[in-house]
């Protein structure tokens, strides 16, 4: 897999290749197949159970979210932005099949001269109501606290990070590596309005906000708020497309500046309600983040995952391809196209998921299915709008 264009030029890898390079002989933990590293319990010494922790941030969405307030005056836009930086932490365990008892630190880097207190009080605000919402669904996060720095001559606006941890049984780890063939792939929808979104949400996550942001918005931009990108990128690639913050999305309720603000939704109450019920009968279980519908390609042993019956494009995505005429191919390893979510199992549990899915007001189907690779490593092929792509 190669990255696309539309990220590259713009000083981002979708698939991080030198970064997976780096890391390569770096100890993979006791579940070298689990979506997380997974450590033995050292605080404990307990030989029953392990560790987890994990650490991600909102990206360069927050930038938007400084944009978006200095248009509107709405500061409450970044509790959204602290909603995505849990979530991208939250979900990715969930994966391994944490279901409680997390414990949450945050790290925002602010410009202090762009970024005054009230923004930082709205950031923790979310945090808490983000918390909140999730325990009347089962989801008991503790905040410990966390760090605030003032770094304006890194941070041109505002950086917002989270790391999580828990304890999780051994026997209770999801291995991706348990993958087999004939397994089928259920996607879970990245837009609509599960029950704890208070709105509809456009389903676009925290992943390819830099190309997001500037395939979207027009311009104007770039002359009211040079501090909301970097100079090293090409000027013909700044603030390209057509719209404005306030600028409606056809098919949603949403302008486009909140459709490309949409908090990222949490599936962790979903997932624990059917980690319950279904145990190791859930073979895996994919977050659709960086690398986004090829995300697949990193785990698992010698599988070729086949998609063909993917999610309609959301009105996000199809707005984005067509604000920058971009093929499929480059965007799906970009953005999560539909379902943010997948999960792997036998075809007789279908119906029992996606009916609990419903129940959370989330659409699920089956995407796709796996069958054994005839060479050496993972291969992807995704089948849609008529069109056959191999990754």
């Amino acid at each position: 897999m190669t990255d696309s264009n539309i990220y590259l030029a713009r000083g981002v890898s979708s698939s991080k290749k030198e970064v997976h390079q780096a890391i390569d002989n770096i100890d993979p933990g006791i579940f070298p197949g689990a979506f997380c590293k997974v450590l033995s319990d050292t605080l404990t010494n307990d030989p029953d159970y392990c560790l987890l922790m994990h650490a991600d941030g909102a990206g360069t969405k927050s930038s938007l979210a400084y944009v978006y307030w200095k248009e509107t005056g709405d500061i409450s836009v970044f509790k959204g932005i602290a909603t995505d930086s849990l979530v991208m932490n939250l979900d990715d365990l969930v994966c391994v099949g944490a279901i409680e008892n997390f414990v949450l630190s945050n790290t925002i880097g602010r410009n202090k001269f762009k970024i005054p207190g009230e923004v930082i009080k709205a950031i923790i605000d979310g945090y808490e109501e983000a918390i909140e919402s999730l325990g009347k669904f089962g989801i008991q996060i503790d905040m410990c606290g966390g760090e605030t720095a003032d770094v304006g001559d890194l941070v041109r606006t505002l950086i917002v990070d989270s790391t999580i941890t828990t304890r999780i049984r051994k026997q209770d780890i999801i291995n991706l590596d348990n993958i087999e063939d004939g397994d089928i792939i259920i996607g879970f929808a990245s837009d609509g309005k599960a029950s704890w979104d208070s709105k509809y949400n456009s389903g676009i996550g925290s992943n390819g906000l830099t190309a997001a942001r500037h395939d979207c918005f027009n311009a104007e931009y770039i002359k009211k708020y040079p501090e909301s990108f970097s100079a090293d990128i090409p000027l013909e690639m700044t603030y390209c497309g057509n719209g404005k913050i306030d600028t409606p999305l056809k098919g949603t309720e949403l302008t486009l500046g909140q459709a490309v603000l949409s908090p990222t939704r949490s599936y962790a109450p979903l997932i624990k309600e059917l980690i319950l019920a279904l145990g190791d009968n859930i073979h895996g279980i994919i977050h659709c983040t960086g690398g986004g519908q090829t995300k697949c390609l990193n785990f698992g042993r010698n599988m070729h995952y086949i998609k063909n019956n993917l999610f309609p494009l959301p009105p996000i995505f199809k707005y984005i391809q067509e604000s920058g005429n971009y093929p499929l191919r480059d965007l799906y390893p970009v953005y999560n196209m539909g379902h943010r979510l997948e999960l792997f199992c036998k075809e007789k549990y279908a119906d029992e998921i996606i009916k609990n899915a419903a129940k959370m007001g989330i659409a699920a189907q089956i995407v796709g299915y796996c069958k054994t690779n005839d060479q050496t490593g993972n291969r992807l092929t995704i089948e849609h709008n008529e069109e056959i792509i191999d990754y």
